[in-house]
């Protein structure tokens, strides 16, 4: 799955099991990816190695939040009551096109 913002095109890896959910960026640097968290409401960044871009989406893909430039060792929650969010972890400084309200076009192969 991709994900075009602006003139950047990104692979978009889904966190499907539970070490790619556990891991998901830590350590990493030069990230130039995403990762979909799906049925999520929270993520981390402890252990981070790079900032990142956290968006908040509902089951529509339309957006709840923007965490832009997260830094490392901080909690990311959504709404507790929204059952069916799924978070988008992007490269930092990547989702400055992107507002609250918008709804994400994910390219399927």
């Amino acid at each position: 799955m991709k994900l075009q913002l602006d003139k950047n095109l990104f692979e978009i890896k889904i966190a499907t099991n539970f070490m790619d959910r556990v891991m998901g960026f830590m350590g990493k640097t030069n990230i130039n990816y995403g990762i979909l968290f799906p049925k999520c409401n929270s993520v981390h960044t402890f252990f981070m190695k790079e900032e990142i871009d956290i968006i908040g989406l509902d089951n529509e893909n339309t957006i709840l939040f923007i965490e832009r430039n997260c830094s490392k060792n901080k909690i990311i929650k959504i709404n507790h009551n929204i059952k069916k969010a799924s978070i988008l972890e992007l490269p930092k400084n990547t989702s400055f096109s992107l507002n609250v309200g918008d709804t994400i076009h994910f390219i399927q192969p």
